[in-house]
């Protein structure tokens, strides 16, 4: 029965995944997803037979309080941080799991035996790879969800001799992790070797996330999300359990592909976006103003609206901005009140728009945007030369030409939103700054392009309403 439960766990755990690989199936899929985990803990639960449900039952309701008060009180602007640190936690189970399985196997043997001599080569190995992998993510992670969070500086941090210092780090955890598998002896010195190996790991996580700027938490978060199901593959190993096998190697491998989907996103490698000290965040002093931005036409939201008013194709594309200001009800309105005078209203969902993989989806589907309306690059580049109207939405490098006019550019060859060829281009933003990329962004010179600066939510709510004016 066990073995059935954990079949179609892992077949739920797949479907699940499958479905989320939509916005109109999502939801669905998300309760596959839960409900194989519930099956799955259920039949752990049965197969390891007496146990003492005493902390068993503690655990689950002090997580479920905290989870379930972060899920009502997490503003969905906050999602990137919760993703974030959610990764961590996975981490930081898979290394408590695996240092309380070594404690309990690993110090039955006697002074002279070593962990590879007292259990199986190969769970001793694994058992290794889940401290280390477990540890990287743990401390990696709550680096990430500092700098999302702005306790950490979201510039990348870098040092003379950083690069060195990790690949000592590196070494070091290697010779650690065969030390603690075929050279320690005894139970004090096992401890030892595994406790040291834990610290290294934990301090190399965090110097591996440190030079990595704010704006590319997007790759790391969906590059720590496989590195969490890859540390709970490798605990499966230990603990022979075939459906922590399973359920670590769809996270690990579904993390790489989208890890590798937001690389091919920016035109960058994954080794660029890790060891490149790229992706910093902008500052006023990176912006173009005055003699630089010379074209630079700026409107009111009166003007906007009547803009909007004659239009019959109209392209919203969404950015960090949007969500910085949680302006996706007042963004969903506008859209409501284009479809109402007769406008074809769709949304631009560029794969690296936002804070984390899918938060732009996310924020709109919160406000109840119809999911026929989200479309991708690759399904509506096409279609920016035939629109009236597209606004953009604190979005900055997603759109920026430079991508595919100035080979010098370095954000050239990065596949962007073709919102210059729009008839007309509304940018909503605070100011001219840069983005992540910090370059200028020629297409707030262009002609066709009209700037509406201020707050995202605030411009566009009096935009509304000037728009309900003119209805």
């Amino acid at each position: 029965m066990v073995a059935l439960a954990y079949l179609l766990s892992s077949v739920l755990f797949i479907m699940g995944l499958k479905n989320l690989t939509r916005v109109s199936t999502a939801r669905r899929g998300n309760m596959m997803s839960s409900s194989a985990m519930l099956i799955a803990v259920l039949a752990t639960l049965v197969d390891a037979g007496k146990v003492d449900y005493t902390w068993i039952i503690a655990g689950v309701v002090v997580g479920g309080l905290i989870g379930a008060i972060m899920a009502i009180k997490v503003q969905m602007t906050s999602m990137p941080e919760m993703v974030a640190i959610f990764n961590g936690f996975g981490g930081g189970a898979s290394v408590l799991v695996a240092l309380s399985y070594l404690w309990d196997k690993g110090f039955i043997g006697d002074d002279s035996q070593t962990l590879n001599a007292i259990i199986h080569t190969d769970i001793s190995i694994t058992l290794a790879l889940s401290i280390v992998i477990g540890s990287i993510t743990l401390t990696g992670s709550i680096v990430a969800f500092g700098k999302l969070k702005g306790l950490v500086s979201g510039q990348p941090i870098l040092f003379p001799g950083n690069q060195i210092l990790n690949i000592l780090l590196a070494l070091a955890m290697v010779a650690f992790s065969i030390g603690v598998v075929n050279f320690a002896q005894g139970p004090a010195e096992i401890e030892q070797y595994a406790l040291i190996l834990t610290a290294i790991a934990s301090v190399l996580g965090i110097l591996l996330v440190t030079p990595i700027g704010g704006a590319d938490m997007p790759v790391v978060i969906s590059l720590l999300n496989s590195y969490s199901g890859l540390a709970a593959a490798a605990t499966g190993f230990v603990l022979s359990n075939n459906l922590l096998i399973i359920a670590g190697a769809l996270v690990g491998a579904s993390g790489l592909i989208l890890t590798k989907i937001m690389c091919k996103a920016m035109n960058r490698s994954l080794a660029n976006v890790l060891f490149g000290g790229f992706g910093q965040e902008a500052v006023g002093g990176a912006a173009k103003t005055g003699d630089q931005y010379p074209n630079v036409k700026s409107c009111q939201p009166d003007e906007c609206a009547m803009i909007m008013e004659a239009a019959r194709e109209v392209i919203i594309v969404p950015g960090y901005g949007l969500a910085v200001a949680q302006a996706q009800h007042v963004t969903r309105e506008l859209g409501d009140l284009l479809a109402k005078n007769g406008a074809t209203v769709r949304y631009a969902i560029h794969p690296v728009a936002g804070r984390m993989p899918g938060h732009m989806n996310v924020l709109l589907a919160e406000s109840n945007v119809p999911h026929e309306q989200l479309c991708d690059l690759e399904s509506i580049n096409d279609d920016f030369r035939n629109a009236d109207l597209v606004l953009i939405l604190g979005a900055n490098d997603v759109i920026n030409p430079a991508a595919e006019k100035e080979p010098g550019s370095p954000i050239y060859g990065m596949p962007i939103l073709k919102a210059y060829e729009a008839k007309t281009v509304v940018v909503v933003k605070r100011s001219l700054s840069a983005g992540f990329a910090a370059i200028p962004n020629d297409l707030f010179n262009y002609d066709n392009t009209l700037m509406l600066f201020g707050d995202a939510k605030k411009m566009i709510t009096e935009v509304v309403q000037e728009f309900k004016d003119l209805l």
